[in-house]
C-alpha cells in the first residue's frame, strides 16, 4: 500500500511541478509581450493612442497569471498537506529549493485591474 501512495504522490507532483512551470512561462512571456508594446510603438514614433486597448488586456492578461499562480501555490500547500495526511511527510518529490516560512506563503494578492481601478 505504501507504494502505491509513494506512486500516485510521485504523479501528483510531476503534474504539479509541469503546471507551475508552464504558469510561470506563461507570465514571463506575457510580460515580454507587455514590456515590447509601448517600447515598439514608440520606437516607431506611433500615437500614445495607438495599442492602448491591446495593452490593457495584456496587462490584465498578467493580473489573470498573478492570479492562476497564487491558485497553484495554493495547490501545492494543499497538497502538501495531503502529503503529510497519507503518511508521506519524510518524502520529498521535487528539487524546487528550501520552501519559504509559512508565515510568507500567500501573501501574494490579486490588485484591481486598470479597467476596475478607474
Amino acid at each position: 500500500m505504501l507504494k502505491e501512495r509513494r506512486d500516485a504522490a510521485e504523479a501528483v507532483a510531476e503534474a504539479l511541478f509541469v503546471a507551475e512551470k508552464a504558469i510561470d512561462a506563461a507570465i514571463a512571456s506575457t510580460a515580454a509581450l507587455t514590456t515590447l508594446m509601448p517600447t515598439s510603438r514608440e520606437a516607431a514614433r506611433l500615437s500614445v493612442m495607438i495599442g492602448q486597448d491591446a495593452l490593457l488586456s495584456a496587462i490584465e492578461t498578467m493580473r489573470a497569471l498573478g492570479l492562476a499562480r497564487q491558485n497553484i501555490v495554493d495547490t501545492h500547500k494543499n497538497l502538501s498537506q495531503a502529503q503529510h495526511d497519507i503518511g508521506l511527510s519524510a518524502v520529498s518529490f521535487g528539487g524546487g529549493g528550501k520552501k519559504p516560512p509559512p508565515s510568507l506563503i500567500g501573501s501574494l494578492r490579486a490588485v484591481p485591474s486598470p479597467r476596475e481601478a478607474a
